[in-house]
């Protein structure tokens, strides 16, 4: 039995007897065995010098968070007091509306072929919310180590807060301002599982959120 290169390959994934396909594997691999390597030192002198056992504490630190001026769109979210927390690595964001659009499907005037004109009559339409969904990640300062240490907890507990708060966030990017948003209702946030000590992603979905005035006074 002859096998070239491809029939090999293909033979060992999915072909020939399971004794078989081992053993012409194993035949053609040992055709091509790498060319020895002289021991160290076998053919030349070898110098052994002093090794040193500090180590760089820089190794074992995080990038820092960037500022406002470093990221292409900073995203604030403005407390009570006024003050803005700028998410310290820049995030995704997604923004998307919609129209709704009320429809009544009513009997027309037909056209001069006596056709009945097609469609719908759209009697109003109003502007709906913006669904705004913010993804990004928080990272420590250090690599690896205890909970203490590396994990982003003091970032974590700013978004939590921000994120259980029960009523409208003042928010701050430039996206959303052309839009006209400067406040957010949050739906949903998730913290998912997220591989590295010192990096915790999340994931904010929310709503846009306006100033109505629902009552009138007597004047109006």
């Amino acid at each position: 039995m002859t096998f070239d290169r491809t029939d090999i390959l293909f033979s060992s994934l999915v072909g020939v007897k399971k004794t078989e396909r081992f053993s012409v594997v194993q035949n053609e691999l040992s055709k091509h065995v790498l060319p020895p390597i002289p021991f160290l030192g076998y053919k030349r002198n070898t110098i052994i010098g002093s090794v040193s056992n500090t180590i760089d504490a820089d190794v074992w630190k995080a990038n820092a968070p960037l500022s406002a001026n470093d990221q292409f769109f900073p995203f604030y979210f403005v407390g009570d007091d006024g003050v803005k927390y700028l998410l310290p690595y820049e995030p995704m964001i997604n923004i998307s509306g919609k129209n709704t659009i009320v429809r009544r499907n009513v009997a027309k005037a037909k056209t001069k072929g006596g056709r009945e004109l097609g469609g719908s009559i759209k009697e109003r339409w109003n502007q709906g919310d913006y669904e705004i969904t913010i993804t990004g990640v928080l990272i420590g300062s250090i690599l690896t180590g205890n909970v203490e240490d590396c994990f982003p907890r003091e970032d974590f507990e700013k978004l939590r807060d921000f994120m259980t708060a029960p009523k409208s966030l003042r928010v701050y990017c430039e996206p959303l301002q052309l839009l006209g948003i400067n406040q957010v209702v949050i739906e949903d946030f998730d913290f998912p599982f997220t591989k590295g000590e010192n990096v915790q992603a999340y994931e904010i979905k929310c709503y846009s959120d306006f100033d109505y005035k629902l009552l009138l006074d007597i004047d109006d």
